[in-house]
């Protein structure tokens, strides 16, 4: 989803962590760890159908060339050698259909998410298009994928890692299903670092997104709770030494936009 930023500080470069492990964050309440996952689900239940719309209304189509540097920046095989790929909470297809266009003959991708509405959408395109035999859609959590060890040689999560209830646990699964030598790369909202840039954008995020999304779903609500998600978000280098933390090496990222988007690696060695 592409919403974007608040204006109130970055909650979770103030905040106290939640004690106990017995509450975390959703948007900016506070809720029991237990509920958020169901939460979370209802959000984007709601706006199923009409997600990638949306994308394009409140990007102006960025979320497009940011999904492109991904891919770019990835550079799956485009020679026969077979490529195992996971794309974690990309129900409605767009990055593995992305990569299918990029990679060889014998690249293969399974979506996983915990949605199945959203997946729905993306089985849906997947038949419009020419990809069969070449990706599955499969339900699953990113904090615990129903995958083996070492099972992909690369993975790939744009804009859903913040929507976790422990970045950290999903962060140690997917350094657990890649392959020694799998790379990840992570596509999500961060901070900006262009002065001037971030009160523009404050400014639309709580002023027209929620409004947008009535418009185009009847429910601001959802979007009301995508774009503080984001402010919750860990910031560039925040999120660099989490990836860290989880086992992986040579880590760095890209900033988008000015920081509105950026791109985080790291590679399983």
């Amino acid at each position: 989803m592409v919403p974007a930023m608040s204006s109130a500080p970055r909650k979770t470069d103030t905040d106290p962590a939640p004690t106990g492990g017995s509450t975390t964050h959703f948007g900016f309440q506070t809720v029991p760890e237990g509920e958020k996952v169901k939460l979370v689900h209802e959000v984007f239940e709601q706006v199923a159908s009409r997600y990638d719309l949306m994308n394009d209304l409140m990007s102006g189509g960025l979320h497009r060339a940011w999904k492109q540097t991904l891919i770019d920046w990835l550079n799956p095989p485009r020679g026969e050698r077979a490529f195992a790929h996971i794309d974690v909470a990309g129900g409605t297809g767009d990055i593995a259909f992305r990569l299918l266009e990029r990679a060889g003959p014998n690249a293969h991708v399974t979506v996983c998410d915990i949605n199945s509405h959203m997946l729905g959408v993306g089985q849906k395109r997947a038949e419009a298009q020419a990809f069969a035999g070449r990706v599955e859609f499969v339900c699953g959590d990113a904090e615990k994928l129903p995958f083996p060890d070492r099972s992909f040689d690369a993975y790939t999560i744009a804009f859903g890692i913040r929507n976790v209830t422990h970045i950290e646990k999903a962060l140690e699964d997917a350094f657990r299903v890649l392959k020694p030598g799998g790379r990840f790369l992570c596509l999500e909202f961060s901070e900006v670092a262009v002065p001037g840039l971030d009160a523009i954008y404050d400014a639309y995020s709580f002023g027209a997104i929620p409004k947008m999304g009535k418009w185009v779903t009847g429910d601001a609500q959802p979007y009301q709770y995508l774009v503080e998600s984001i402010r919750r978000f860990p910031n560039q280098e925040r999120f660099k030494a989490m990836i860290e933390a989880a086992g992986f090496a040579r880590v760095q990222y890209r900033n988008l936009t000015g920081g509105i988007a950026a791109i985080h690696s790291g590679w399983r060695l």
